[in-house]
């Protein structure tokens, strides 16, 4: 017998060797699992979604503050009227809703009634005057304003102002003033008892906070408020006005 010093290329396992056995390997709920005994196979635990009452309160409470800031300081605003200054148009503690909407599409009219934060001038002669102020707008940015014969004259002709009774008249000469752009002269329609544009100068368009459009109390006067609201004597087809819970100045 001759011996080959060339390795078998080809061994045969004994015939009664066991056969390897290849675990099957599978995948569950993320795992790898090579299938042997006592591989344990690991399971997220489950997490409750319930809300503790009180934190979900407080999440209420807040959202409710920020929407009521934000609708208080985009959108409107009640104010309430603390003086004569606006007799008979607007009346003491009358209550109005003032809407900060229109005048970022639209410059503010003749006629309407604003509320404005005070001029730099007006805190210069009040250095603690912090309360809003409550107007007409009468003359608009480079028109001439004169107030002669207890009657208001714009570019030399008279407006008709017919949420004035005659009684009320100005009886002071004003002008007259050109109006510079960007500003607005405002007068109350209590022309002799008003504190406004004839003693301190315009309402720069940065200080206007909006426009008073509906009155809400008292109930019998309830109603929206236009740029020509009419006295009691005035005819009945002019409109009506309004005001809100913090006080509107003079």
């Amino acid at each position: 017998m001759q011996m080959s010093d060339q390795p078998n290329s080809n061994p045969q396992l004994p015939q009664d060797a066991p056969e390897p056995k290849v675990q099957p390997t599978s995948i569950a709920n993320g795992q790898v699992s090579n299938g042997q005994a006592g591989a344990a196979k690991l399971e997220a635990p489950a997490h409750s979604t319930e809300e503790n009452p009180l934190v979900e309160g407080l999440k209420t409470i807040g959202l409710s503050i920020v929407l009521a800031l934000g609708i208080r300081t985009f959108v409107a605003e009640a104010r309430y009227i603390p003086s004569e200054s606006m007799v008979p148009t607007l009346e003491v503690n009358d209550r109005l809703i003032v809407e900060k909407i229109s005048y970022h599409f639209n410059p503010p009219r003749r006629g309407d009634i604003v509320v404005f934060s005070p001029t730099e001038r007006l805190r210069a002669d009040n250095p603690s005057l912090n309360d809003a102020f409550i107007k007409r707008v009468i003359g608009l940015p480079g028109e001439e304003v004169q107030v002669t014969n207890r009657q208001v004259f714009i570019n030399g002709e008279p407006i008709d102002e017919i949420y004035i009774p005659p009684e009320l008249a100005p009886e002071y000469d004003f002008g007259p003033e050109i109006i510079p752009e960007g500003e607005y002269l405002v007068l109350g329609d209590n022309r002799n008892n008003s504190y406004d544009s004839h003693f301190w100068g315009n309402v720069p368009r940065s200080n206007i906070i909006g426009r008073a459009a509906v009155r809400f109390w008292p109930l019998d006067r309830v109603g929206s408020i236009g740029p020509l609201p009419n006295f009691e004597d005035a005819p009945a087809e002019a409109e009506n006005e309004a005001g809100e819970p913090q006080p509107a100045a003079n």
